[in-house]
């Protein structure tokens, strides 16, 4: 199906989203914190980002800033995933295309994933 990047600097947060992805047939790819994410999409462009907010070194804003700063990036689709920061996702609309409350439920984020994939 597609390629998604998962950043989150919660491991077993990451590792669990990226079976629940996996188990629907897409690939995945995670990253520990937004700087790494930026690398990785840069050196293999995925179909959509699936962001916490708060993270070392890059925060998920910061990230979200720089894909949309980024003319070769800008159309990316980012889910932002965060436990107290969604309402400063919501603010930033321009930024986020799908902002999800931590905890979600699983039916809820695979849904946003397929309407976003058009799958």
């Amino acid at each position: 199906m597609a390629l998604i990047v998962v950043a989150d600097d919660e491991f077993l947060l990451a590792t669990m989203l990226a079976d629940i992805l996996e188990d629907e047939g897409h690939e995945v790819v995670t990253a520990s914190h937004g700087l790494v994410a930026l690398e990785r999409i840069r050196a293999r462009r995925p179909a959509l980002l699936i962001t916490d907010f708060m993270m070392p070194v890059m925060t998920g804003l910061e990230l979200a800033q720089a894909i949309r700063a980024d003319q070769d990036l800008a159309d990316l689709p980012i889910i932002l995933v965060s436990g107290a920061q969604g309402a400063i996702g919501r603010e930033h609309g321009d930024l986020f295309t799908d902002v999800l409350d931590k905890p979600y439920r699983n039916e809820s984020l695979l849904a946003a994933v397929e309407r976003i994939l058009g799958v």
